[in-house]
């Protein structure tokens, strides 16, 4: 059976925790940055908090998102995704589907809870 170091996760996943500082809500799953942060986008926290690498919840190794409050709400539509990415560079690092989709109007604001991005052990 294959095995993986957790340095190896571990190096892969310091990215995010070294490098995310802005998470989007979206309409659609982005795949390019431009489509995070502006063809799809709803809404922005930047300022995010990304955890250091930690033993998974099943296995393998994990980053947590910390819950964001108050962000701002800039489109009108329904928010179906996140993306997490690097402002600096113009990457986007990560994308995940939102626990349920919610309906959002520009001027107000949204909450996000913690979410892990996981990678597991080889099967």
């Amino acid at each position: 059976m294959a095995t993986l170091a957790d340095r190896v996760y571990d190096n892969g996943l310091t990215v995010l925790d070294t490098e995310a500082n802005r998470v989007d809500i979206c309409s659609a799953e982005p795949t390019t940055y431009a489509a995070a942060t502006s063809t799809n986008t709803l809404g922005n926290a930047t300022g995010i908090s990304i955890s250091a690498p930690a033993d998974g919840d099943t296995s393998g190794r994990k980053v947590t998102l910390s819950a964001v409050s108050g962000a701002s709400v800039t489109g009108t539509g329904t928010a179906t995704h996140f993306a997490i990415t690097d402002t600096s560079n113009s990457r986007l690092l990560a994308t995940g589907s939102l626990s349920s989709s919610q309906a959002v109007t520009s001027g107000n604001t949204f909450s996000l809870t913690a979410v892990d991005i996981e990678i597991p052990d080889p099967a």
